[in-house]
């Protein structure tokens, strides 16, 4: 299902928009700046002061202070109510670790970003119902703290066949091809937008065998070495915080197709344009590795 489209404002609250122009204003905005710190301080012993340790993003508390306004319609009231509780409420998620629900704000005069957490309060005060106004308040906790962009941004690298992507003029005998027996390389590029680490989605479908692949400027890498896949089969490396994760096409666990010193928790797209670099056996040329993310923000 696409996502709900917001305007200056606004807030999508699990598909139904709040704040300007809509029948819940929004009164008060609170969680939107720095995230809370989970501090490794220690004080020094037998001195002053303390050494300071390594500084932890805390989960972001999103406080919203609203009210339905609808004058002089109690049941409008009471059915926009219980439409944003069953919004909010998704037993996939809330009974489900590690799954996660988005809040969407489009702050005026900038682009809509997104934070993925749950929603942990609804809360209402129906003393006024009957006139229609119902103050409500609702509480998102960002359990990952970064900003993301409200749009996916993807690209496909193939597996090129030629040394070093291809050929560069003036072109001069001997030329060298790689063959079946030698890993093609092929270089690609991926651009994060933002601000912050963006953590990639990376899908390879074969047919290919025996896959690296290589983030150039900081040289880390993913080795997936006994990895063997035919025409139409993949298998996917979630990079996302919470998430970190090793799936078939069959949707099995394949996270021991990783080589032990592969870390996908490190394997992110920092700020700016980073070539990505990919290696295999692919007979074919038909071999495709698909590279999804949204580009990270640390503020509004």
């Amino acid at each position: 299902m696409p996502d709900l489209a917001i305007t200056d404002g606004q807030i999508d609250v699990g598909g139904i928009a709040i704040g300007r122009g809509t029948q819940v204003n929004i009164i008060d905005l609170s969680g939107l700046g720095r995230p809370p710190v989970r501090d490794n301080d220690v004080d020094q012993p037998s001195m002053d002061g303390s050494w300071p340790g390594p500084d932890y993003y805390a989960a972001r508390q999103v406080q919203i202070d609203a009210a339905i306004k609808i004058p002089g319609n109690q049941a409008a009231c009471d059915d926009l109510l219980a439409a944003l509780q069953e919004a909010i409420e998704d037993r996939a998620v809330r009974l489900a670790g590690g799954e996660t629900q988005n809040l969407r704000y489009k702050r005026p005069g900038r682009p809509t970003k997104r934070l993925y957490g749950r929603w942990r309060r609804l809360d209402a005060d129906m003393t006024q119902a009957k006139f229609g106004y119902v103050p409500i308040d609702l509480e998102f906790i960002a359990t990952d703290p970064t900003w993301y962009a409200d749009e996916e941004t993807t690209t496909e690298i193939p597996l090129g066949w030629l040394t070093g992507g291809g050929f560069a003029a003036p072109v001069t005998a001997p030329i060298f091809v790689q063959d079946g027996t030698v890993a093609a390389d092929r270089p690609g590029w991926a651009t994060n937008e933002g601000t912050a680490d963006a953590w990639p989605v990376i899908r390879i479908t074969g047919p290919v065998a025996t896959v690296t692949i290589t983030h150039v400027p900081t040289g880390r890498q993913l080795s997936l070495p006994t990895l063997n896949l035919e025409a139409d089969q993949w298998v996917e490396i979630d990079t996302r915080p919470g998430r970190r994760t090793v799936v078939r096409e069959t949707g099995g666990n394949a996270s021991s197709l990783l080589s032990p010193a592969s870390r996908i928790d490190l394997f992110a797209l920092p700020p700016g344009q980073s070539e990505v670099r990919w290696t295999g056996f692919d007979g074919t040329n038909t071999a495709r590795m698909r590279l999804t993310w949204r580009d990270a923000y640390t503020a509004l």
